[in-house]
């Protein structure tokens, strides 16, 4: 009789639990079971999200992930997956805290992307979710961008054809594309994509002493929201008579957000020649998020005067 008594104790017990894996009742009697039948996966949202060409883009840093039910569901696992390009961290993921809602059905919590030790840029991963009512989780697939876009830039003045003449002169910023290269490897993005370029020229130092320019006007500027960049500044409003001196900034976006800040001082002389080195901010420093690879080698493409050429890793 005891034997007896426990088996059915363990089932009662194994009910329980099944209800709590495969939903919270909601006190509905009389419905038929198929009508009530739901998806047992659940839709997954991520702040900050890109769907590009169908995969789903997530530039590098916290973000939140939102897990959503059709009915109320406990308990309920949330796993962030590793670089699945890296074998070592193959098998690793990462759990998340996740907090639900007042009925169970949304769960919510923040988890930091691409920041895993041995995590390669443009990577593809899971989000798995896990809950009782699951042979297998839940996978949904993502990709981290934590890498900005690109550009190897010419910078050049108009030749004196042109100016000081005329009162002004043109300083053209464009990426260099040599006709013997067939691949486009001088400007863009290779994870989520280009998005956009913007051109700044300051007559000031344009740097507080935290390397941000927010508080700082531009005198020029030129956009665009494509490669290859391509863009011309007419500067000085009247006759150049001596150097006039001037702080570019170009700002490179991809489509996730991530930003690559080029630097140069320009030295524009009196027969429009042009001279390109770096600066630094207000403290007498190098800003950490800006390009510093900065060269006056003249290149030969063209036009008169001295060319100035930056460019980050390519």
């Amino acid at each position: 009789m005891k034997k007896l008594l426990l088996v059915l104790l363990v089932i009662a017990l194994a009910s329980f639990l099944l209800v709590g894996c495969f939903g919270v009742p909601d006190g509905t009697e009389g419905e038929d079971e198929d009508e009530g039948e739901v998806g047992i996966c659940p839709t997954v949202a991520v702040s900050g999200e890109v769907v590009i060409d169908t995969k789903n883009y997530l530039k590098a840093g916290k973000h939140t992930i939102t897990v959503t039910f059709a009915v109320p569901t406990e308990p309920v696992s949330v796993y962030v997956g590793a670089d699945l390009k890296s074998l070592e961290l193959l098998l690793t993921t990462y759990e998340v805290t996740m907090y639900p809602n007042a009925d169970k059905t949304v769960y919510t919590g923040t988890f930091t992307f691409g920041k895993s030790e041995g995590y390669e840029d443009c990577s593809d991963a899971y989000i798995y979710v896990e809950t009782c009512g699951t042979c297998v989780p839940c996978k949904y697939p993502y990709t981290v961008d934590s890498v900005g876009p690109e550009s190897l830039i010419i910078v050049k003045a108009a030749p004196c054809t042109v100016c000081p003449a005329a009162g002004f002169c043109d300083i053209t910023f464009k990426t260099y594309a040599p006709s013997l290269i067939c691949e486009d490897v001088y400007c863009g993005d290779a994870c989520s994509g280009f998005a956009s370029y913007e051109i700044q020229l300051y007559t000031d130092l344009p740097f507080d002493l935290c390397c941000d320019t927010s508080c700082a006007i531009a005198a020029y500027t030129a956009t665009g929201t494509a490669c290859p960049v391509n863009g011309t500044l007419r500067v000085v409003g009247t006759k150049i008579v001596d150097d006039k001196i001037y702080y570019s900034v170009v700002t490179l976006l991809d489509k996730v957000g991530n930003r690559t800040r080029y630097y140069a001082k320009l030295v524009l002389d009196s027969a429009c020649g042009l001279t390109v080195t770096e600066y630094l901010n207000a403290t007498g420093k190098l800003c950490s998020d800006y390009s510093t690879n900065v060269t006056t080698t003249a290149v030969a493409v063209g036009g008169t005067g001295s060319i100035g050429v930056f460019t980050g890793d390519l």
